[in-house]
């Protein structure tokens, strides 16, 4: 027979409900349990790229990736030395359209307060060496942006959350919560539940969502990343870098390796039955695109391309807070394939909502509210992106 039930259960034990589980436990909430179907940190977080940049598009995004810094920084300082460093982020663009928009927003940014500015093409070239910057347009760099290593940032989150009287379990994958009697039941074996539930599930919350009487549109759909080792090898202190007219994104490796992706399929996908092996056509267009862009990188090796499952939303921002007409249910997703350099703010902000009660359209959580979904959940192709203008539908 179970016993009287938790106060918190958090469904997923990826960086996000990692830290949901911590903040949770350290605002001394009560009985938190953490439920993990899988390897902590195996889905999205386990397979991100971990670059942590305020080059985003509003002002949301920008104080949840500022706060996510400050999170990462002094997480990894006490238990992961290494899993969080600065190097940097460069941005350019050689079409004409996509040039003006980036400088729109560099400027933008910089009002509010964002370590970031334009640079030319010897400073782009001088940052990164094997670029050939003949026809960019516009560039900027952000100094103080950063890359991590999702995994162990994880951990320590998992480790500190013990530490505070987490109850972190593994059993099977949770299918579907149920109300009962004031609480929500996740095992139909032992009967546990819980007040509360925060389902920080990755690509598997849509349908748990959806089996437990509480639809939210939401779109799971793959992306992809490869390891590279090019000839020299890559100093870890180079910059990221994203090339806007390709989308295509890198960023140093251990090894002297180099993580590089170029975004998405803009179709749902099944978290349980993708490809989870990267395309040939993708590692093609990667191995076009360094050719055209980046030739200082010569003999430019496959080490291994992967692909892993994110979730959309419609308007391409997080679903985080209260679940609307349904009691003590709380989510934590729909990260658009940022979740890393939001997942450190939106726990730690979530934990506040939960502890101290929601604080509205102009508290932290306002602008990712559950409760902007309002009537029908109806099917959308996901639209991820590192987008260059506000608003529900960006050009670029």
């Amino acid at each position: 027979m179970a016993g009287p039930p938790a106060d918190v259960v958090v469904v997923g034990a990826g960086i996000a409900g990692a830290a949901a589980a911590s903040h949770l436990a350290r605002r001394r909430i009560g009985r938190v349990v953490g439920i993990e179907g899988r390897t902590p940190a195996a889905g999205a977080t386990g397979r991100a790229a971990g670059i942590v940049s305020e080059q985003m598009w509003n002002r949301w995004d920008v104080r949840a990736v500022q706060r996510s810094k400050e999170e990462y920084a002094g997480l990894a300082a006490r238990r992961a030395p290494g899993a969080y460093r600065t190097n940097g982020f460069l941005r350019w663009a050689a079409s004409s359209r996509i040039a003006s928009a980036l400088e729109a927003r560099t400027e933008e940014l910089r009002a509010w307060g964002v370590d970031v500015r334009s640079v030319g093409a010897s400073e782009l070239e001088r940052r990164l060496p094997p670029l050939r910057s003949t026809g960019v347009a516009a560039a900027a760099f952000a100094p103080s942006d950063a890359v991590v290593t999702p995994s162990d940032l994880t951990a320590a989150y998992l480790a500190e959350g013990r530490e505070q009287g987490v109850d972190w379990r593994s059993i099977p994958p949770v299918d579907r919560l149920a109300r009962e009697g004031g609480s929500w039941r996740w095992s139909e074996r032992t009967g546990d539940r819980a007040r509360i539930a925060v389902v920080a599930a990755g690509a598997w919350s849509k349908a748990l969502l959806a089996a437990s009487g509480a639809p939210l549109p939401l779109a799971p759909y793959r992306t992809q990343a490869a390891v590279l080792q090019p000839e020299p090898g890559v100093p870890d202190d180079l910059p990221s870098f994203h090339d806007l007219d390709t989308d295509v994104y890198g960023r140093p490796e251990e090894h002297g390796r180099l993580l590089a992706g170029d975004g998405t399929e803009r179709v749902e996908a099944d978290p349980d039955r993708f490809r989870p092996t990267g395309d040939p056509e993708f590692v093609s267009h990667l191995a076009s695109c360094f050719g055209d862009r980046l030739p200082g990188w010569t003999d430019l090796r496959l080490v291994r391309a992967w692909a892993g499952v994110c979730v959309a939303t419609p308007d391409r921002r997080p679903v985080v807070g209260a679940v609307p007409g349904v009691e003590g249910l709380y989510v934590l997703t729909g990260f658009n394939g940022f979740g890393v350099m939001r997942a450190g703010a939106a726990a730690a902000w979530l934990a506040d909502e939960i502890v101290d009660g929601p604080r509205g359209e102009d508290g932290p959580l306002g602008p990712v509210s559950p409760a902007r979904f309002a009537g029908p959940v109806r099917p959308f192709a996901p639209r991820p992106g590192f987008t260059l203008q506000a608003g529900p539908d960006p050009e670029f």
